[in-house]
């Protein structure tokens, strides 16, 4: 029986190539996830490490517990703990440590570096081991600055040049004293770093006299953990705490492997789904090799063959099939990952060097996955076979499924769609964060019932086809008899398409309807002409909004600034603007008293009023950060959103108990409204700063829609493997459909069929299956889109639902093109069927 499994996989290579690139496939992009991850992973946690090669222990401030109502506040680490540091037993040397967003402007004058990933700091004395210099010398004073190599190589600068860059507001023009090599992950990732004297770093940071860290770096023969004791001991355990450098490193693997996991799993979700869909493809494919063997397993059985031995037998070939697809899956999937890698950089993500890393893990997951999920899809189509009697398989009576078993079928089917509906009308109506995991099993419950139901869907759905089809004469009405004469077969085609297109659908009826929504959100709730605001969303100097209010044609304007508090024992962020001009900027809805933000008074939104119970009129106390308390009365309460929500008080009333008063926005309205001239005369107030984005309205719509827009291509491009699975599939079943009805086309042939109407009978069958596939697929996708909807509406006031026609039915002419594409082998190979050698086929 081993030998007869081997002799029937090598007699059908061509039927079992679909069925192995199918798998290959859904392996390739596990394996190729498992390798991508793995790689930039392994990458950022070596270029990590390195750069705690000068710090065996880190020396932090530690934030003091807050007292009754009074705000917690966190010690300055000072010259004199640094001194103390250096002297304890066993510290050859410590290190005062500023570090803040420092942006590098190019000779273009736009941002190099990331905005996330644009660090500056300071440079430590003549010669900082930290940072070796390549060359120049150390900076002295304001007028100097360092840059790390990689940016000066990418941006074109060297020693001597006046570089333009910006800390928190205005624009500095420093000459370049030197250049530097870093370990620094963020700048291996193709970010950038300044690095200033001491004294300027803490003035340009906010931290003059003090630093952000202590580093200590161990003397010869002194151990991390003996060092940090010693310090411990040294140090005022209530106001620093240590930690020590492999500790720092060991807790940065985590974090890097905790953010790619994230990442890994998305990936994994997209590769399920492509193995998904390709089950499918093997189950069709087994069950249509076995039933074209029936007589050859029926004849196995009367000489002596077990049940169990054909069932063996069908799974040997399972696993063979498997393995090379395992194989050659791992390989392209090494393949994929290296692909990833070198995308990344193409879309100017850079990432630290490193090899590509092939766990072990990753090559048995490969072989695992391939082998398990073929013999798992061939093992129902093995024991079917097996249980045929070889009586009845030798006289062909044995095909059609009985009446019992498709009213069980649909039975199932039924019941799984209801319980999928049931569940997710359920989740619409919870909490958000609640309702994900029940969200989630009504969909699968919808889309295992809808799969189980595709047979009986088939049949009224393709036949609402059929007035198209008789356009097409005799070829139409057999395309149409052979799509339904084996409703299980299409149905299985039909779901592998209708699986990508569901999710496609879904995902775009999401991002069209929230893209709306937010734009709404901005041309109801801001009356701004602009929004200015720093690339990486820190705090801008209050010297921003000075020049902004004294740049010429700007009429209103007011800076949004945090300030922490206590409010009955809870911490709070108060919102502090301009009271005289905030109603001139914005157009918020007032649901109880009015909009008035002046001396105490102040507004809240509806949440807030929720949480605390208050209503217009109601007073409350408000404890500062400088140990001052001050009462409050609520003007009005009105309706939050995204861009501007909680509790919105008067900056002249909050700013004088802030130590380092800092602006997330400001807020501007001009004479002339938002224009390119009035946002280019804006940026040059600003010193041109490349670190500051000036914003209307529509680029803030954009940016998002861009965020989107990519969001949508990346899922696009995964799910595509899905589409292309599914292409396969059609191929498959239509070459095996091909194949079954050799006898019946070569009839056909010889009472007059050509073969232009033969190969037109295949593409419509092929085209009806894939618009089938394609009409359940976007129809799931509007509905589980309109549901996930449901839940966002409950965050976004102004979400309502979207439907794109023009993507719907460029994805219906997707399902098409796929009918289309898939029909070109199958209907090419009937067509050359020597019609009397096809009679005489069995």
């Amino acid at each position: 029986m081993f030998r007869t499994a081997l002799r029937n996989v090598l007699a059908h290579k061509a039927r079992l190539l679909m069925t192995v690139l199918a798998v290959m496939l859904g392996v390739a992009f596990v394996s190729g996830t498992l390798v991508f991850t793995n790689t930039i992973s392994d990458a950022y946690q070596k270029s990590s490490a390195k750069g705690f090669d000068h710090v065996d222990v880190s020396i932090t401030a530690k934030h003091q517990d807050s007292e009754g109502d009074r705000v917690g506040r966190t010690p300055e680490l000072t010259q004199a703990l640094v001194d103390k540091a250096a002297k304890v037993p066993g510290a050859a040397s410590a290190t005062g440590v500023v570090t803040g967003f420092t942006a590098i402007a190019g000779k273009d004058g736009k941002l190099v570096g990331g905005d996330w990933q644009s660090e500056g700091g300071n440079y430590w004395g003549t010669k900082d081991a930290r940072y070796p210099l390549t060359s120049g010398h150390a900076p002295r004073g304001k007028d100097e600055v360092l840059i790390d190599s990689k940016t000066a190589e990418r941006a074109g600068y060297k020693v001597g040049d006046t570089v333009h860059l910006s800390v928190d507001g205005p624009v500095l023009t420093p000459r370049i004293s030197g250049i530097f090599t870093t370990d620094d992950g963020n700048v291996a990732a193709g970010g950038s770093l300044a690095l200033f004297d001491t004294p300027t770093a803490q003035a340009l940071f906010n931290k003059k006299g003090s630093y952000d860290e202590i580093d200590v770096e161990a003397a010869s023969g002194t151990s991390q953990t003996a060092l940090k004791s010693t310090l411990d001991k040294a140090l005022p355990s209530h106001l620093v705490e240590s930690t020590t450098g492999k500790r720092l490193a060991d807790d940065q693997a985590k974090m890097i492997s905790s953010s790619m996991s994230g990442l890994k799993q998305a990936l994994l979700v997209f590769a399920g789904i492509a193995l998904f869909v390709g089950t499918f493809i093997i189950a069709n494919t087994f069950t249509m090799l076995v039933a074209q063997r029936t007589k050859e397993l029926a004849l196995l059985r009367a000489v002596g063959a077990s049940r169990r031995q054909v069932t063996r037998s069908v799974l040997i070939e399972a696993f063979v099939v498997g393995t090379v697809a395992g194989v050659t899956g791992l390989v392209a999937g090494i393949g994929i990952g290296a692909g990833l890698r070198s995308l990344l950089g193409s879309f100017g993500a850079a990432m630290p060097d490193g090899p590509l890393v092939i766990t072990p893990g990753t090559v048995v997951s490969a072989l695992a996955v391939g082998i398990v999920i073929t013999v798992l899809a061939a093992w129902l189509p093995g024991r079917r076979a097996a249980k045929i009697p070889p009586v009845a398989a030798m006289s062909s009576v044995h095909a059609k499924a009985t009446t019992k078993s498709l009213v069980l079928r649909n039975t199932f089917g039924a019941l799984f769609s209801a319980a999928g509906i049931a569940v997710v009308l359920a989740a619409t109506s919870m909490d958000a964060d609640a309702a994900q995991g029940p969200m989630g099993l009504g969909a699968v419950l919808l889309i295992i019932g809808v799969f189980i139901l595709t047979p009986l869907l088939s049949r009224p759905l393709i036949a609402a086809a059929s007035p198209v089809l008789r356009l097409f004469g005799v070829s139409g009405k057999l395309a149409r008899q052979n799509s339904v004469r084996n409703p299980r077969r299409t149905a299985a085609t039909a779901s592998a398409l209708m699986i990508g297109l569901t999710l496609i659908t879904g995902m775009t009826v999401m991002a069209g309807s929230l893209q709306t929504a937010i734009d709404k959100m901005a041309s109801s709730a801001v009356r701004a002409d602009y929004i200015v605001s720093m690339a990486n969303r820190s705090p801008l100097s209050p010297e921003v909004a000075k020049k902004i209010a004294a740049t010429d044609g700007v009429t209103a304007s007011s800076p949004l600034r945090n300030a922490e508090s206590r409010i009955g024992g809870q911490t709070e962020f108060l919102t502090g603007v301009n009271g005289s001009v905030i109603g001139e900027l914005t157009d918020l809805k007032v649901q109880d008293g009015t909009f008035k933000v002046d001396g105490t008074h102040v507004v809240v939104d509806k949440d807030r009023a929720k949480d605390y119970g208050w209503r217009a009129g109601s007073r409350f106390t408000a404890h500062f950060e400088d140990g001052k308390a001050q009462k409050l009365t609520v003007a009005g309460i009105y309706e939050g959103n995204e861009l501007l929500n909680g509790i919105i008080v008067d900056n002249k009333d909050v700013t004088p108990h802030l130590k380092d008063p800092a602006d997330m926005q400001v807020m501007v309205k001009t004479a002339d409204g938002a224009s390119d001239a009035v946002k280019t005369k804006l940026e040059k107030a600003l010193g041109t700063n490349p670190a500051i984005k000036v914003q209307d309205k529509q680029d803030i719509s954009n940016g998002i829609a861009k965020m989107f827009t990519t969001m949508l291509n990346m899922l696009y491009g995964l799910l595509g493997m899905a589409v292309i699975v599914a292409v396969l599939g059609v191929i498959n079943t239509l070459a095996m459909s091909v194949f079954e009805r050799s006898q019946e086309i070569g009839m056909l042939r010889a009472i007059g069929l050509d073969r232009k109407a033969v190969k037109r009978m295949v593409r419509l069958e092929s085209l009806v299956i894939s618009l089938f596939g394609g009409v359940l697929g976007i129809g799931l996708g509007v509905f589980f889109g309109w549901a996930a909807g449901e839940l966002l509406g409950t965050k976004m006031a102004t979400y309502e639902l979207v439907l794109p026609w023009g993507r719907m039915a460029v994805f219906l002419l997707l399902a098409a093109g796929v009918g289309v594409l898939a029909a070109l082998w199958p209907a090419r190979r009937a067509a050359r069927l020597n019609m009397l050698a096809a009679i005489k086929a069995e």
